[in-house]
């Protein structure tokens, strides 16, 4: 049994007090006096939130997921030091054969059951791509294809898929989003050229989501509102990137009023938590100089954000109240794929959480009642 005393995050807010958790990685109790939020940073105690889940990661420590073989146990390690305790790994728009690869390496790391005591459990797979508009490929190598069945059985058998991001205007998408929901998967939007209006017929057929709101789909205007439109007006979720890099904090405030359980994500490549210089992200090489990740155009290509910099960007420059951050950085993401005992701190939940000091910094992480930062 280990027990952890200070201020501790519950679904019902904060407590004063001690949460305890036993062998088989499950929180046994919580108790405690209500605490208000807003004294919570002026307390010397330690504040304990909910682990962060991530489900958009493609790198980190130098690899990427698209390597295969044993990148992933790397990349979880990585992101577990971050307060990351659980994640998708994310795959790149790829030929067949790179996919087939990197699905191979999951599968020998989900096959697994201890290698998560060295890092984030991984989740599943966030396939992002290759069923994408050729015409808005962002970062991803030009590699898209329409939905294509067998393929999708293919790479399942190897390792779970969870999420599948899509563009339903692509011809063929839009008319297999309701099988595909039916069948399990989670759907997001994204990478798109398609109009509001299509955006609007995905989100009827099942679609839940936005990937990496604002980026690589069309904008807002106010006679052609596009999926950013569609996003804002109808979405629940959507995913968004908050290292002030890629989406401005005016228009992140815009979803957060808008998009009731906006969550984030990290959208890391290999470069994160490594120097400058030259990674891969898939196919391509990217270069991490200035803060961000480029390719040689100077296009955006994923970050090095860390889910811990992103509840701190939250608190600090958004000026969100801590419980809403927290919420944005675990919970809603659980909340999305339908899972109930990760994201919150609460008896018979896993636990998972972060113990911060009260300038937000992790003092230690645990993930599934091991510790790994």
């Amino acid at each position: 049994m280990i027990t952890l005393e200070g201020n501790i995050l519950t679904p019902q807010g904060f407590v004063h007090g001690a949460i305890s958790f036993g062998d088989d990685g499950k929180i046994e109790n919580i108790q405690g006096a209500p605490i208000a939020t807003n004294i919570v940073r002026d307390s010397i105690e330690p504040i304990i939130l909910p682990g962060f889940v991530d489900l958009h990661v493609h790198g980190g420590g130098g690899r990427d997921i698209m390597e295969g073989g044993d990148a992933a146990a790397r990349i979880a390690a990585l992101h577990g030091e971050h307060g990351t305790t659980a994640l998708l790994a994310t795959t790149m728009t790829a030929p067949p054969v790179d996919l087939e690869n990197a699905f191979a390496g999951l599968s020998t790391f989900f096959k697994s059951n201890s290698m998560h005591q060295r890092g984030a459990r991984l989740l599943g797979v966030h396939l992002e791509g290759p069923y994408i508009n050729p015409g808005k490929l962002g970062a991803q190598p030009d590699f898209t294809r329409p939905m294509q069945a067998n393929e999708l059985k293919r790479l399942n058998a190897l390792a779970p898929i969870k999420l599948i991001t899509l563009a339903p205007e692509v011809p063929g998408n839009m008319g297999v989003i309701e099988s595909l929901c039916e069948a399990g998967y989670k759907i997001q939007i994204g990478h798109s050229l398609g109009t509001y209006d299509e955006g609007v017929a995905a989100l009827k057929r099942g679609a839940t989501g936005f990937t990496h709101l604002f980026n690589a789909m069309t904008g807002l205007h106010h006679r052609k509102p596009g999926m950013v439109g569609a996003a804002l007006a109808h979405a629940e979720f959507a995913e968004i990137i908050p290292d002030l890099l890629h989406v401005h904090p005016g228009a992140i405030r815009v979803a957060l009023r808008a998009i009731p359980k906006l969550f984030c994500v990290t959208d890391s490549t290999a470069a994160t938590g490594m120097p400058d210089g030259e990674y891969r992200l898939g196919r391509h090489t990217v270069t991490k100089c200035l803060g961000g990740v480029r390719l040689a155009d100077g296009t955006l290509a994923g970050s090095t954000l860390s889910l811990d910099q992103a509840l701190r960007n939250l608190v600090d420059e958004l000026k969100l109240d801590l419980i809403d951050a927290s919420r944005r950085v675990s919970t809603h993401a659980c909340e999305f794929l339908g899972i109930t005992d990760r994201g919150r701190l609460e008896k018979g939940a896993w636990a998972d959480m972060v113990v911060m000091d009260r300038d937000l910094m992790l003092q230690s992480v645990f993930s599934e009642g091991v510790k790994i930062g």
